[in-house]
């Protein structure tokens, strides 16, 4: 990995510590906070291998439509809808439900 994306790829993972419990959020809303708006796709890369942190909760970070996009890369099938409904995060057909009430978005709650 080229080190400015490990670097960027840092960044991603210091907002997705933040993510409160049972919110989620988007790859393009991370990526618009670091001030990169195009760049959804790295974060998604990102978040793939985040899975090394035990401190990063990758399955709170959806695509803009909240749907999970991400979770062929949890151990089993199920497993980011299990973490994000044992946060009280409803999910149905791979996509949260209500995601209005449960979106965070980093450019206005970090400011």
């Amino acid at each position: 990995m080229k080190p400015e994306n490990q670097n960027f790829f840092e960044k991603v993972y210091e907002v997705a510590r933040l993510i409160p419990e049972g919110r989620v959020t988007s790859y393009g809303a991370i990526a618009k906070y670091l001030g990169a708006a195009r760049s959804a796709r790295m974060v998604g890369w990102a978040m793939n291998g985040s899975g090394k942190y035990e401190d990063v909760p990758a399955h709170r970070v959806v695509n803009k439509a909240g749907l999970l996009t991400g979770k062929h890369h949890f151990d089993g099938t199920n497993l980011m809808q299990q973490l994000l409904e044992n946060e009280g995060v409803k999910v149905v057909d791979n996509q949260i439900v209500n995601l209005e009430k449960h979106f965070w978005d980093p450019f206005k709650e970090l400011g």
